[in-house]
């Protein structure tokens, strides 16, 4: 079959129904009717001879086949997009749609409330942030960024590690009022432990400290185990039980006393916090701005 530039038309469309998850909303994004939209994968589908889209009243999936075609066609894309931008200048000009994947704890915890600053500093350029509790494939899924804690496994992103957050064990005192405060990492055993769930392992997280050379990992048990770190924070708030949690975003309620640092000895524990994106030869500014950004506000902690 000879190429023809109707192919890669209708890739485009794809690409943005993909991205979109609707053929309204890949039409929003690509400046179409929703019966273009429509049009334009018929002629696509028609053209290779496979169907690519399962569509329903509320959805609008990939086929088995059509998923193998966008993951080879999406880079080829991208590499389009990147010379364009270059081309254009828009490889130093932060504007356009940037979609994060963000961590769930880094997003609620520590941007939320600075954002603001962001925006204002790039008017021309909007953000969308996704929160999951697994990465995907990142050009598959049309993610421009990942923020995430722990080193991704993808061998073909770019990685920068931005910072290394600390890990504090943390209780209210309405708690510690009612169950005595744990002297030593081990006496925790006895204590009612929040448990955080591992999204790589379907397993709470080990609790583990570190003092210099010395590391204790302490078995742990509790009632409520979560995948979302600002809901188990109220919970250690309420005096529910005790949690282990990244050290940021936190120090106010230290300060006020409305929850104790148990163990400020054994803060020895880093966890890791990466930005990573697709292998380019050039980043769009607005994936270099963002990453700057969030240098930025992490040197401010």
């Amino acid at each position: 079959m000879t190429f023809d530039g109707r192919i890669l038309s209708g890739v485009s469309v794809l690409a943005a129904v993909v991205e979109g998850g609707s053929f309204v909303k890949a039409a929003e994004l690509i400046g179409i009717t929703d019966s273009g939209v429509s049009r334009s994968i018929s002629r696509l589908e028609a053209r290779l001879g496979v169907r690519l889209l399962d569509r329903t009243t509320r959805s609008v999936t990939l086929t088995d086949e059509g998923r193998r075609f966008y993951e080879e066609a999406k880079p080829h894309l991208d590499a389009i997009e990147s010379a364009a931008f270059s081309a254009s200048g828009a490889a130093s000009s932060v504007r356009g749609r940037l979609r994060v994947d963000m961590d769930p704890f880094f997003l609620p915890l520590v941007l939320a409330g600075r954002l603001g600053m962001f925006c204002a500093r790039y008017p021309d350029l909007s953000v969308e942030f996704l929160t999951r509790d697994h990465i995907g494939d990142l050009v598959a899924d049309g993610i421009d960024l990942a923020i995430r804690f722990g080193r991704p496994r993808g061998a073909t992103l770019i990685t920068r590690k931005l910072a290394e957050a600390p890990i504090l064990t943390l209780a209210s005192p309405s708690y510690l009022d009612r169950h005595g405060r744990p002297a030593h990492p081990s006496d925790l055993t006895g204590h009612r432990c929040l448990q955080f769930l591992d999204p790589a392992s379907g397993k709470p997280f080990d609790w583990e400290f570190v003092r210099g050379n010395e590391t204790v990992e302490v078995p742990t048990s509790g009632p409520l185990t979560f995948t979302d770190p600002k809901s188990m924070l109220e919970e250690c708030l309420a005096g529910t039980g005790i949690a282990q949690v990244i050290g940021w975003g936190v120090g106010g309620r230290l300060a006020t006393g409305d929850l104790i640092d148990l163990f400020p000895d054994w803060h020895g524990e880093r966890f890791p916090l990466y930005a990573y994106h697709p292998s380019r030869l050039h980043p769009p500014a607005k994936v270099r701005a963002f990453i700057d950004f969030c240098d930025e506000v992490l040197r401010s902690l």
